[in-house]
């Protein structure tokens, strides 16, 4: 028998973890008893009962593994991390909020059987905040322009990937990945599904705007350097619209001698603009010279305080 593994990550999802064990295991038996199954939780210290729950259901369930997070080491490493545990001969990446639907691990598992290495979720709608799609929407778009492989728009992660597709994954041995980006870079057969992702029902969400802009700007730093080349043309540019500027403002002054004044207003406008810029540029440069430094410290994605079920 094949082996299916489901990943979650969790962190304080109390009110989701064992419903989501309860859908999942129903979809197995119901579905797919053909197949054996594991479901891993991965936790990242969570402070309310979501452990104790999992260790509740995993008592009477072998089927159900734990990790436990040391401290919380965000929903970028722990994720990684959490999918390159499964030994299954597939994995499947599945948030505790139900906005990964259970229901289409049959559809997942199906796509995977017709020969094809990687099956990508793809968003046609969400049930969520129509403006944060939008501007979802619109950043995968900008993403796919600038990357130097093809990414997979309005892809967040969900999906099945073959045991190989893992091991290739595994082998970048990246300390801060962008797994949607390590997903389109190894290539392999892939197919697409679109559904509707439906609205959290309980519990409230973990991102905000700083997670947000992490997992952006990761995404393009990690497979674009089109932004570094933007810096230059951008200088080119401004250093030549300087120059003729000052060159008209030299001849004006030369014929209009004893009438024209320059005036300080074009000198501040002028300094604040070239310095805003400056700075911009002087941030893309630094998120590229942060991920090298995360690079080069080559950290473990997280440190366990505990595994379950796992002998």
């Amino acid at each position: 028998m094949k082996t299916i593994s489901i990943v979650t990550t969790c962190f304080n999802e109390e009110e989701n973890v064992e419903l989501l064990y309860e859908k999942v295991k129903e979809v197995f038996k119901n579905e797919l008893s053909e197949y054996k199954y594991e479901h891993i939780f991965v936790d990242n210290s969570s402070v309310d009962n979501t452990v104790e729950i999992l260790k509740n259901i995993a008592k009477d369930d072998k089927n159900v593994k734990i990790i436990v997070n040391s401290r919380n080491f965000g929903h970028i490493r722990s994720g990684m991390y959490a999918l390159l545990q499964a030994k299954g001969d597939a994995v499947i990446s599945l948030v505790a909020d139900f906005q990964d639907p259970p229901e289409l691990i049959p559809t997942l598992v199906k796509k995977w059987e017709e020969k094809n290495d990687i099956v990508v979720m793809i968003k046609k709608d969400s049930a969520e905040n129509k403006f944060m799609f939008k501007v979802r929407k619109i950043y995968y778009s900008i993403l796919d322009k600038v990357s130097e492989v093809k990414i997979f728009q309005n892809f967040t992660g969900f999906g099945l990937y073959d045991k190989k597709v893992m091991k290739a994954i595994n082998k970048m041995n990246d300390p801060y990945p962008f797994f949607r980006g390590m997903i389109a870079e190894v290539g392999y057969k892939v197919a697409k599904i679109d559904y509707n992702q439906p609205v959290r029902e309980r519990g409230i969400t973990k991102n905000n705007f700083y997670t947000l802009y992490d997992i952006a700007m990761l995404g393009i730093i990690n497979n674009s350097k089109v932004p570094l080349r933007i810096t230059i043309f951008i200088a080119a540019i401004t250093a030549i619209l300087s120059f003729f500027v000052g060159l008209g403002y030299f001849i004006l002054k030369i014929i209009y001698w004893d009438s024209m004044t320059i005036g300080i207003a074009p000198l501040v406008i002028g300094g604040s603009f070239a310095f805003s810029i400056l700075l911009f540029f002087m941030g893309i440069i630094g998120e590229y010279i942060g991920a090298i430094y995360t690079q080069i410290l080559n950290r473990p994605l997280i440190f366990e305080k505990e595994r379950i079920n796992f002998d």
